[in-house]
């Protein structure tokens, strides 16, 4: 994403933004997050598209280069092993453009990051005296 255009504010204005061979991999992740949490809440956090239940649970962005997936994978040994060839430097994921997009393996991230915020706690403040 080209950060000297206008900031987008929904995912729709962020895929817009993107090139034309970027548009339909942003678009079939959107559909698999959205199948994995289908009353999730579709935002803009950090410049990315995210998707919020009980808070953000996984972003995607475009780059020169490669897709990113935020945050790391956590909690499933298996999973972790699977999506290892994709980490960064912060265990962040990236898939290369010039590679086969691993739709299945993100399907299994996004499943496992919603059920993690669904048994989140929330935050409740309380009142000061």
């Amino acid at each position: 994403m080209d950060k000297s255009k206008p900031k987008p504010s929904t995912i729709d204005e962020y895929i817009a933004t993107c090139s034309p061979d970027v548009k339909p991999i942003l678009e079939r992740i959107r559909q698999i997050i959205r199948k994995a949490a289908p009353k999730a809440e579709e935002t803009i956090s950090y410049r990315m598209p995210a998707f919020k239940v009980n808070g953000p649970f996984i972003y995607f962005a475009a780059f020169k280069n490669h897709i990113g997936l935020y945050p790391p994978v956590r909690g499933d040994k298996r999973l972790i092993q699977a999506a290892a060839k994709y980490a960064g430097e912060k265990g962040n994921l990236r898939f290369p453009l010039d590679q086969p997009i691993p739709y299945d393996l993100i399907a299994k991230i996004a499943s496992l990051n919603v059920k993690q915020n669904q048994e989140k706690v929330p935050v409740r403040h309380k009142k000061a005296r």
